[in-house]
């Protein structure tokens, strides 16, 4: 799916939820999540084609694909936590989306020890 796609589809499901949310709130916020879930689906296909760019760009410079694996893990995470996070917002649920952000970071800053570890030690070896 092209972004203009998207982006269409975006603005009349928004325009969806603007009526739904008046009339009956409990079946926006089933679209607003089915919609999401959509979009998401969507652009599998693009982050794939960027990880396999990573990969390539890792492999011609010998950097450790580990490092390269928990980065795009790092990554994916934050999006995937600030998407569930917004989707809490849209429904109304702002203390969730607190708590899922939170979770978010915490479990990005465990999935980054190893990273900070390896440039600890890269660091102590120039000295």
């Amino acid at each position: 799916m092209s972004f203009f796609t998207i982006l269409g589809v975006s603005l009349i499901i928004t325009m969806l939820l603007l009526v739904l949310r008046k009339e009956r709130p409990e079946i926006a916020v089933v679209l607003a999540i089915a919609a999401a879930g959509l979009i998401l689906a969507s652009l599998l296909k693009s982050i794939g084609q960027i990880v396999t760019v990573f990969e390539s760009l890792a492999i011609k410079s010998q950097f450790n694909l580990e490092y390269l694996k928990l980065v795009v893990k790092i990554v994916g995470l934050a999006y995937l936590a600030g998407f569930a996070a917004q989707i809490c917002k849209d429904a109304g649920e702002g203390s969730m989306a607190a708590k899922i952000e939170l979770a978010g970071k915490i479990f990005i800053l465990s999935l980054g020890i190893p990273i900070i570890v390896g440039l600890l030690d890269l660091i102590l070896k120039i000295l």
